[in-house]
């Protein structure tokens, strides 16, 4: 898997390619926490090229959120979600906690 950061004005952006499992979600989350631990709170998440999320990247959104969303400090969007990684989210009823955009510029113009 490859995790890219691009930073904006307004926001970051974390670009992710590949699978995300347990064998790579400590890199997306480092580079989360990272983030975050930065003062970086409003992070926009590329999703157009994750070809798979196991439980373990769902955990990793959830957990950057929760940070994100502390103090109502910034926010974690998802953007171009993959239908199949998106049905999972609903089905583990976690699609209220986030807000989801169609494109990108309209995902990074939000903030």
């Amino acid at each position: 898997m490859e995790v890219s950061v691009i930073p904006y004005k307004h926001c970051e952006m974390v670009k992710a390619k590949g699978r995300i499992d347990s064998a790579t979600s400590s890199q997306l989350g480092s580079v989360m926490d990272e983030l975050v631990n930065a003062g970086k709170y409003k992070i926009v998440f590329d999703m157009s090229e994750v070809e798979f999320m196991s439980s373990a990247g769902l955990r990793i959104l959830i957990s950057t959120q929760k940070n994100c969303k502390r103090y109502n400090r910034g926010e974690l969007i998802l953007a171009l979600v993959p239908k199949r990684i998106y049905d999972a989210l609903e089905l583990a009823g976690f699609v209220p906690l986030f807000t989801f955009h169609s494109d990108l510029l309209s995902a990074v113009g939000s903030f």
